[in-house]
């Protein structure tokens, strides 16, 4: 599996009682990113993810049947707010999170919806999402916004 030859993914949908799974798996992708700006916090996350917590929203990112990350894409304002994508570390830049981005640029397009991200400040999600054709929108105190517009 390479950036350059991205791996067949399938997104399956999470149920209510995935939810440990997939805070232990955001706790791991980001821990990098929050330790670096000293804001760490696992009690922080589990409430950051859990007020906004929606299964029907939320995928589980399989390859060969192996559950390697998760995305949460939600209906906003004429847009869709493509409100969490995490990777497990050790399958990062393996080509996994472009080609989720695929499937979620391929609905946005059908919907002809933009699609409005953020990115913790300093995080390597910034370069990520720019290298896929999100255009800076916003800065707060810790997250820049992106916004890929509607095709």
């Amino acid at each position: 599996m390479s950036a350059a030859n991205p791996p067949p993914i399938s997104l399956v949908q999470a149920i209510e009682t995935d939810f440990e799974e997939l805070l232990a798996l955001r706790i791991d992708a980001m821990r990098e990113s929050l330790e670096r700006i000293g804001r760490f916090d696992p009690v922080r996350a589990r409430e950051r993810l859990r007020s906004s917590f929606s299964a029907m929203h939320t995928r589980h990112v399989a390859v060969d049947g192996q559950r390697l990350g998760f995305v949460v894409v939600k209906p906003a304002h004429g847009q869709l707010l493509l409100d969490h994508l995490y990777i497990r570390p050790g399958n990062q830049g393996k080509g996994i999170g472009a080609a989720v981005l695929a499937q979620v640029f391929k609905e946005a397009d059908a919907l002809s919806l933009p699609v409005r991200v953020g990115a913790l400040r300093g995080s390597d999600a910034n370069r990520f999402y720019q290298r896929h054709g999100f255009e800076f929108l916003a800065e707060e105190e810790w997250d820049i916004y992106y916004l890929r517009p509607s095709r």
